[in-house]
């Protein structure tokens, strides 16, 4: 070890982990010691630089909470979320898009046709549509497990000091016998990533705005089934071609119409809708 030099180190580090021969730990760990290493001498970092990159990481871990996680917020805006879920989109499935930094995992449970936005001002939308597989089975007992901002463009997890219950705008779906999904929402607005963090920092130093298209989040789930995390979009909206956290794909792209006072929709509803769209999953099997 005395002898070590920079370019005799990386192999060095490599063989002091005693991972098991062709284990995709193996080959993580060191595919990603090799990158870490070499982006080092490419760049010729300096000490005052290496240490400005761990504060940063300090940074993002100390603004981070359970309602707010800061990684996954970098992960976004450098397009490392966006590349995993490119990647791991199975064929015919719907593609994935970002899972976002206020995902919680224990929404409530909501009857078809529910409204997730009661007593919010805005423009009130119908969401439905069908989960299939891919080939074009209807799937029930799918969970549509859904979140969103509101039409200020805020989730109201960012503002529980104000009131707002952080369950609002969220809800659990289960598909019926022909799997299909119906509620009732606000139309969300764009809004701005967290921008008071060293997330925003960065994205003030890279000269980049914040912005990100209005949209629904969505995870759906079905036994037998792989998961898929995504988003829609709506078309004609601001952003659509340059999200922040490039989570827009042409096929997560939705319509709005409009629904006439009094039109029938064909599906019980709590509340009557302003606009509608349709908008289909399909979930590849394991």
């Amino acid at each position: 070890m005395r002898n070590l030099n920079q370019f005799t180190l990386t192999d060095a580090v490599k063989d002091s982990f005693k991972t098991e021969e062709g284990t995709r730990l193996k080959f993580l760990l060191e595919t990603f010691i090799d990158h870490l290493h070499d982006y080092t001498r490419a760049t010729n970092l300096t000490h005052e630089e290496w240490m400005g990159v761990l504060n940063f990481l300090y940074d993002c871990g100390k603004i981070s909470t359970p309602e707010r996680h800061e990684f996954i917020l970098l992960s976004d805006v450098l397009g490392f979320s966006a590349l995993v879920d490119m990647i791991n989109t199975r064929g015919g499935a719907t593609e994935g898009s970002n899972l976002g930094p206020f995902y919680l995992d224990n929404a409530p449970e909501k009857d078809m046709g529910a409204d997730l936005a009661p007593g919010r001002d805005g423009v009130i939308i119908l969401a439905k549509g069908v989960v299939r597989d891919i080939l074009g089975k209807p799937l029930a007992g799918a969970i549509i497990d859904t979140w969103q901002a509101d039409a200020t463009g805020t989730y109201p997890i960012q503002e529980q000091e104000r009131g707002q219950d952080k369950y609002d705008l969220r809800g659990k779906f289960t598909t019926n016998e022909r799997g299909e999904y119906y509620y009732t929402t606000v139309l969300p607005k764009p809004y701005t990533v967290p921008y008071d963090g060293p997330v925003g920092d960065l994205l003030r130093a890279g000269n980049r705005h914040a912005w990100r298209a209005a949209h629904l989040h969505f995870i759906i789930r079905a036994q037998g089934y792989k998961d898929i995390t995504t988003e829609v979009f709506f078309e004609n909206t601001e952003y659509i071609d340059n999200d922040a956290v490039f989570g827009v794909r042409k096929s997560l792209i939705a319509s709005l119409k409009p629904v006439k006072k009094g039109q029938d929709i064909g599906v019980p509803l709590e509340r009557q809708p302003d606009a509608m769209f349709e908008f289909d999953f399909v979930l590849a099997p394991e």
